[in-house]
């Protein structure tokens, strides 16, 4: 899954990022308000973690745009504030969670997870191909009953398969979603994961669209 993080303390959001990537998760980093709500409205999050007071534009009127916009993709507020108006305030534009700086970043996590969670419930649901089964929420995939272990990238490539499953799917497509956007590496390493999705799921898992791109198919069909 894809997070925004929206903080000026540069060294508090890079140790958020660096967690949160060793998690599974592509992650953006930005310092602004103004490019925050750029990003946030360019691309496609799952989650943002957005600071209250920023640059340009403070997070509560990035908040309040995003949802007059229309946009329901969860947003944990940061804020070094502390206070039930200041907590209200946030959750009236539109916060779905508020957590008061210094906090754990273990509960940070159990925070984003939880939003992710309440999110597959309401939206998107458990993905089923055939006997391969991808739940989101619960960061797990089975197939044909059976646990796969899976390491945190392996799942979010598997995942993105998945919940385009049927269509091709390029490989920049998959570096936008499952990697950062700083990321300048090699293409080819979609390749290296889709490889070792085929060893744990099956080579029949994943069909290969010569210059296209990959696609998740029925496992056996």
């Amino acid at each position: 899954m894809r997070v925004l993080i929206v903080e000026d303390e540069k060294r508090l959001a890079l140790s958020l990022a660096r967690g949160l990537t060793a998690e599974g998760f592509a992650v953006d980093v930005v310092h602004d308000g103004t490019e925050g709500l750029h990003r946030a409205t360019e691309g496609p999050y799952d989650l943002i973690v957005l600071d209250i007071m920023l640059p340009g534009v403070n997070g509560y009127r990035i908040c309040s745009a995003l949802r007059a916009a229309g946009d329901e993709t969860p947003i944990l507020m940061l804020t070094a504030k502390d206070g039930e108006y200041d907590e209200a305030e946030g959750l009236d534009t539109g916060a779905d969670d508020y957590l008061t700086k210094p906090f754990s970043y273990v509960v940070l996590l159990a925070r984003v997870r939880a939003l992710l969670r309440r999110r597959t419930r309401g939206g998107a649901s458990v993905v089923r191909v055939g006997g391969l089964t991808v739940d989101p929420g619960a960061r797990r995939a089975t197939l044909d009953g059976r646990d796969v272990a899976l390491t945190a990238k392996e799942f979010a490539v598997l995942e993105y398969l998945a919940v385009r499953a049927g269509e091709v799917v390029s490989k920049a497509e998959v570096l936008d979603h499952v990697w950062d956007f700083a990321y300048e590496g090699d293409v080819n390493i979609v390749e290296v994961y889709v490889s070792a999705l085929r060893r744990k799921l099956g080579a029949d898992v994943i069909a290969t669209v010569r210059g296209a791109g990959y696609r998740l198919v029925r496992p056996g069909a």
